[in-house]
């Protein structure tokens, strides 16, 4: 049946753009390829929240032109638990590589994808939103809130979804925790050095950008609503004695904002219809590997895709994709839980301690730990 696109995107963020620019990579015709968003482009690129990429991550958006971004990078990366022994130090010469990853604003990131994905004639359909999507045996139908609709071959849902019931197969966990995130100034920065403390709330991660670090501290509920209360004097001195004296002392915040963290893993896929990224698992941000999976999960629909337009691509994508996805979210799963089942310490938490210094002293260990989160499982 002719379609009015070979393949729609449901989902503009970093995921989706970097799907379609390499869709037009593997021969498929970029203005067959339909890419809609909810949001304007302007309103996307002002978007200042800061995020994490692996080095990964950079060779997918060099393979599509997409690189350099304004970024921040990442050096050497100190794991270690508050109060234990134990700490794991990650350092990109050990694996010859300029660096372990990069920090950057959302909005940076999508402007010059977006950018790239207009140039090479992308259709891009925004801000439009999806309301409906009815799947028959050879075309998907997509509707949106103006009362238009388009038809595709192949739909993909790149952030947020829409599925029907017979397809949701999810994952859910609350942790009961809650990420406040902003950007700090410290009196002693280490340049190009990422930090991530396992407190006995869960973990609180520095990473370096431009002249201070973007803070992600994740704590219990009740904590975060006391913290956002606090002014910026004393929430740096509640910081300061979470972190300890490694950068020396906090000497200034942003305003705080907070989100609520759980687990949301779906293997949502049918005939002709597939979620990657955020639509298909929302991680908690321990090790910041959500969006770089979702990265990985592009790459290889992409690459299958451009061999074959159908779904016979989709299900030996879910195929592929099981490895690299479910270790990712084990990882950060259980490292999530040891601390929401035991906020105020515990065996858990003193083993994990534990595990990071004998992580450190075992090479492979340690070799293991790292390429997953530089490059995840490769497919």
């Amino acid at each position: 049946m002719q379609t009015d696109f070979d393949i729609a995107i449901c989902g503009a963020g970093p995921v989706g753009l970097t799907l379609a620019t390499l869709l037009a990579k593997q021969g498929i015709e970029p203005a067959r390829i339909a890419l809609i968003d909810a949001k304007a482009i302007e309103q996307t690129s002002r978007d200042p929240r800061s995020i994490a990429l692996s080095y990964g991550s950079r060779q997918i958006f060099e393979s599509v032109a997409s690189w350099p971004i304004a970024a921040t990078q990442i050096n050497q990366i100190h794991v270690s638990r508050r109060g234990h022994f134990g700490r794991t130090m990650i350092e990109r010469e050990a694996y010859n590589l300029p660096a372990l990853g990069y920090v950057t604003r959302y909005g940076a990131m999508v402007t010059a994808l977006n950018a790239h994905a207009a140039r090479i004639g992308v259709t891009l359909i925004r801000p439009a939103t999806v309301i409906d999507l009815v799947e028959n045996d050879d075309v998907v139908t997509l509707a949106f809130a103006d009362r238009t609709s388009i038809t595709a071959k192949i739909v993909v849902q790149a952030e947020g979804g829409i599925f029907t019931e017979q397809v949701k197969k999810s994952m859910h966990r609350d942790y009961g925790q809650t990420a406040i995130v902003a950007h700090v100034n410290v009196s002693s920065p280490i340049p190009h050095r990422a930090f991530e403390r396992f407190t006995d709330e869960g973990p609180l991660a520095l990473l370096p950008q431009e002249d201070g670090y973007a803070l992600v501290w994740c704590v219990q509920a009740d904590t975060a609503q006391r913290l956002l209360g606090l002014n910026d004097a004393i929430f740096l001195e509640e910081l300061d004695k979470e972190f300890g004296t490694r950068l020396g002392r906090f000497t200034a915040t942003t305003s705080r904002n907070a989100f609520q963290l759980g687990l949301n893993a779906q293997a949502a896929a049918s005939h002709r219809t597939v979620a990657i990224g955020n639509a298909a698992q929302t991680l908690h941000p321990v090790a910041g590997q959500g969006l770089n999976l979702g990265l990985r999960d592009a790459s290889v629909l992409a690459r299958l895709l451009g061999r074959q337009m159908g779904p016979s691509a989709l299900q030996e994508f879910s195929a592929c994709r099981i490895s690299d996805r479910n270790a990712t979210i084990h990882l950060t799963d259980m490292m999530a839980r040891i601390f929401a089942s035991a906020p105020s310490g515990g065996v858990a938490q003193a083993l994990l301690g534990f595990t990071l210094g004998l992580v450190d002293g075992v090479k492979p260990a340690k070799k293991l730990l790292a390429e997953q989160m530089i490059f995840g499982r490769r497919s």
